[in-house]
């Protein structure tokens, strides 16, 4: 039996060989490269860890630099049911000034900051529903999602100003951006969590503080969004907030200081393109790749190869998903990733867009260099406050850490059916010209997901969807009769489909949360 050590270094050595895959727009290194066995493997290694305590570092000078020349650069609060936690903010006016917004950061002892970046509804923000946006990677930024997809404005090519996003989210919603888990964005610290149900405990005190402070949006309706990678993060958070409504809290702290939390009027979740339920999804990748309606990527022996190679995959997962320990998990995601992505990242297509050739750079998305350019100009981080030196659209460190913890292939899937038993709705939604993420695989399992509803949904017909703001057929919509559990093919979107069909995207949001889809 190998030991702990051994066990170590094949994980280690794996990740270098195999690259690390992301879900979110992020590093995708070409695999055509073999890594030697011993010093180089440790040392890429020990840039990794070096690079993050670098950062650490450096953040940690910053913020020390600003508390001692003004302390009234942030309001400050805290909870008593959350002793190391405290809120700070600010009120900036970029993007969009015509809004109320609050930016700021969610401390957590003396070295670990979350940032966060709040926008008004446009329309009537003492009525709209508060809408949570993450994004996934693991390790990418939800400034992503605002600049890029859903926010109130998006950046110029030159990535020097922006302009006004006539179908942001905030359109009638009140919207917070959440930059988690640590270093990722502009959050920043050491330490941090590794995996995604740690996470979820930090987003859950961050809004037990945040609707503390501002409780005019507390008793809104409340629902939690993202993509790819927060197909993980989304489930576990919406677990953690509906059990602890319930009083079933794992915390002691929490269970001593009840009487001083707050019910979080959770209504919904919306998880576009996500990986939720790899055991299901990684069939897919095959048919995604030669059958999908665009045309196919690969040919026909390279998806017959990778097909025949599944059930070796699947039977990792499977284990994974038994034991959930990252002894398990890690080999199903290396196995299973070199097997069923490493083909298609080979191409140089787009993992998020079958349509298109990757392109700027390593993160396949032009915008997304302006996105980094505009974030860190340093008007614009001193105005909402931002504490890093350097912002970057994703973290591959933050990636790594996730991976070498086994958090990919957990089935985090299995939060689903009892939140949808305790009457929590969930939309799950996917642009059909993904790979990476893509639109079978999800389908397929939201149609296996075992629930109550589950003969219904899955014996319920697929019907054409239109959006009203788009003025066309704009996807493909199952759901339940009772609009609980719902799945849509969004026509003509990859992976994010904010930004690839912005019109269906905000149609679909206000849609659902009206509970008007159909």
């Amino acid at each position: 039996m190998p030991t702990l050590i051994s066990l170590a270094k094949v994980a280690v050595v794996a990740s270098c060989v195999f690259g690390l895959t992301y879900a979110e727009p992020a590093m995708f290194q070409q695999q055509d490269a073999i890594v030697d066995f011993g010093e180089k493997a440790w040392s890429d290694v020990q840039h990794v860890f070096q690079g993050t305590a670098d950062k650490v570092h450096s953040a940690t000078d910053k913020v020390k630099e600003i508390l001692h020349n003004g302390a009234d650069t942030f309001t400050t609060f805290t909870h008593p049911a959350f002793s190391e936690y405290a809120l700070r903010y600010k009120r900036p006016t970029l993007c969009d000034p015509d809004v109320k917004q609050i930016s700021g950061y969610l401390d957590v002892g003396s070295d670990k900051h979350f940032f966060f970046w709040f926008f008004e509804s446009r329309d009537k923000p003492k009525e709209d529903p508060v809408v949570l946006w993450l994004n996934g990677g693991p390790g990418c930024s939800s400034l992503t999602g605002l600049f890029m997809e859903l926010g109130p404005c998006t950046v110029n090519e030159e990535g020097t100003d922006t302009v006004i996003n006539k179908y942001s989210w905030n359109e009638k919603a009140n919207v917070i951006f959440l930059d988690q888990p640590l270093n990722v964005g502009y959050s920043h610290g050491s330490g941090g969590a590794s995996n995604t149900d740690a996470a979820a405990k930090d987003v859950y005190a961050f809004l037990q503080l945040f609707f503390k402070e501002f409780p005019q949006y507390a008793d809104l309706d409340f629902h939690i969004s993202g993509e790819s990678y927060a197909g993980h993060y989304i489930p576990a958070i919406g677990g953690v907030i509906n059990e602890n409504n319930k009083g079933h809290f794992k915390s002691l702290e929490l269970l001593k200081k009840k009487h001083t939390l707050a019910d979080i009027n959770l209504k919904s979740l919306l998880i576009g393109n996500g990986l939720t339920d790899p055991l299901v999804q990684y069939k897919y990748y095959a048919q995604m790749a030669c059958d999908n309606s665009y045309g196919p990527v690969l040919d026909r022996a390279t998806c017959d190869n990778m097909e025949a190679s599944f059930p070796a995959c699947e039977r990792l997962i499977q284990n994974c998903y038994d034991s959930q320990n990252v002894f398990s998990c890690l080999p199903a995601a290396m196995k299973c990733n070199k097997d069923q992505i490493s083909p298609y990242q080979q191409t140089g297509m787009n993992p998020y867009d079958v349509r298109e050739k990757c392109k700027g750079g390593n993160l396949c998305y032009d915008i997304l260099e302006s996105v980094q350019k505009y974030l860190n100009i340093p008007a614009v981080k001193e105005e909402v406050g931002a504490e890093t030196d350097k912002y970057e659209s994703c973290n591959m460190q933050i990636n790594f850490r996730f991976q070498m913890a086994g958090d990919w292939m957990r089935p985090y899937v299995n939060e689903v059916p009892k939140l949808l038993e305790d009457d929590i709705k969930i939309l799950i939604y996917a642009g059909d010209a993904d790979f990476i993420c893509n639109w079978m695989g999800n389908k397929a399992w939201t149609i296996q997901l075992p629930w109550t509803g589950h003969e219904e949904f899955s014996n319920a017909n697929d019907t054409e969807w239109y959006s009203d703001i788009a003025g066309k057929q704009a996807g493909e919509l199952r759901k339940t009769d009772d609009g609980r559990f719902a799945f849509l093919r969004v026509f003509g979107a990859g992976h994010m489909v904010p930004y690839d069909q912005p019109e269906s995207g905000l149609d679909m949001l206000q849609q659902w949360v009206r509970g008007e889809l159909n």
